[in-house]
């Protein structure tokens, strides 16, 4: 079948369908937030929300051509694979990463409420309009359309729609327990674009995040007998700017930064100060930096944490060599046999991604974005998409586009443009399309 013949019968968005889907999507939201333990989502919610547009044209329900897989490892929190049939084996294109849970959302601090959606204009409101329940049903649109107009494929279609992607505490029931039981294996065949990012252009790289933890270890005492305290906020604040300075040395603006348009390179940065509490008149003996590093997809983060590890071990070593702060800063006190101390520890962390900029998959999305949006611009931001590097490192061809607003991302206030889900739906439209020739 020609290209052009393949757009003709998807045509256009149905607006007035995607809208009552996402009505009934974003009115799920307050039981599909993802922070645990108190915020289990039930992302089966949603999964029974698409099987009631898309069982009628399943193989199993409704004698139409789609093939539909509910796949749950956790009570209620399903994923769902839907095929629609080509007619050469191995031939396939996926469209997977549509996650079904949400991050959270104080109504108190929205200007409309975020569990229910609301229309303004071209705006279409609520939490996961953009993040991403708006690309769920619009995935599930084209799988609906697909099976009514049921053209004659060479690829198979796939959508994986995902539970827990906004959460890590609890795994192996999203995308890495589909892809661990091999239900995503046959996707190796073709391209897979995975659809969870934003404003309607190629991402092509993501960073890496590596979340650390900086404690610093002195010695309380009077604020009025400094020379007798070795103050853990002074001595912490110290040995943080050793690292970033190391850091910074080490991990450079890489040459290939440029080639994939990151917006920033490799950061190493404080977010989050604490101590135990205490007087004003007291210096502290401990406190706690934490931060993330954000590393682009050219360093690994292995060897990463391995010489944050150093850093700190060489400081330890010579803390007396450390700048000080004033004439009784110190951070050892040899009558007391006492030395400031600091230790480091990390969260869970993931390598980001750099996209195949040869593959066809790419070529064909940009291709479609150019002729959908009328420009293409890849872009790349140190953002984390873990999930995706385990898929790239297993063997897919992994891309990734997105059609909601990066400035709503996780925001309050989220929302996404209608005008833009119409033009991902051509886009998709277009891929297909192109794959056939």
């Amino acid at each position: 079948m020609a290209s052009s013949e393949i757009k003709q019968i998807l045509g256009e968005l149905n607006t007035d369908s995607f809208i009552t889907l996402l009505t009934k999507l974003i009115g799920e939201t307050k039981y599909l937030q993802n922070n645990p333990p108190e915020l289990i989502p039930e992302e089966d919610r949603v999964v029974n929300h698409l099987l009631e547009i898309l069982s009628p044209l399943s193989t199993t329900a409704g004698g139409g051509p789609l093939k539909i897989n509910h796949v749950a490892y956790y009570p209620k929190r399903g994923n769902l694979i839907v095929e629609y049939p080509g007619t050469e084996p191995g031939k396939v294109v996926s469209f997977v990463g549509c996650h079904m849970d949400v991050v959270t959302a104080n109504p108190s601090d929205w200007e409309f409420d975020p569990f229910s959606l609301s229309i303004d204009g071209d705006k279409l409101r609520g939490r996961g309009t953009t993040d991403c329940l708006g690309h769920v049903a619009l995935i599930a649109e084209l799988m609906k359309k697909l099976g009514e107009t049921k053209p004659i494929l060479k690829s198979t279609v796939v959508a994986v729609f995902i539970a827990n992607e906004e959460n890590s505490v609890i795994t192996g029931i999203g995308v890495d327990g589909l892809g661990k039981a091999g239900l995503l294996d046959h996707l190796k065949g073709g391209p897979l674009y995975w659809i969870d990012t934003a404003d309607k252009q190629p991402c092509i790289g993501t960073g890496g995040v590596i979340p650390w933890k900086l404690h610093g270890t002195g010695k309380l005492f009077h604020s009025g007998l400094a020379h007798k305290a070795i103050n853990a906020l002074e001595m912490t604040m110290e040995a943080l700017k050793e690292i970033q300075l190391r850091f910074y040395k080490d991990f450079p603006p890489h040459t290939k930064e440029e080639v994939y348009g990151f917006a920033t390179p490799s950061t190493m940065k404080p977010t989050q100060w604490s101590y135990p509490g205490g007087g004003i008149n007291q210096i502290p003996g401990d406190c706690t930096i934490s931060g993330d590093v954000r590393l682009t997809p050219f360093y690994d983060v292995a060897e990463c944490m391995k010489k944050l590890q150093e850093y700190v071990d060489d400081i330890n070593s010579n803390i007396e060599k450390l700048d000080t702060r004033g004439p009784v800063s110190k951070y050892v006190l040899p009558d007391e046999n006492i030395r400031g101390r600091l230790a480091i520890t990390f969260d869970e962390a993931n390598n980001g991604v750099a996209c195949d900029l040869n593959s066809r998959g790419f070529h064909v999305l940009c291709k479609a974005t150019e002729e959908v949006v009328g420009h293409v611009k890849p872009y790349s931001i140190t953002g984390s998409l873990p999930l995706i590097r385990d898929l790239q490192d297993d063997g897919f061809d992994v891309q990734t586009a997105g059609y909601g607003l990066t400035a709503t991302y996780h925001a309050r206030n989220e929302y996404c443009l209608l005008t833009d889900m119409c033009q991902g739906y051509q886009v998709f439209a277009s891929i297909i399309a192109q794959l056939e020739d």
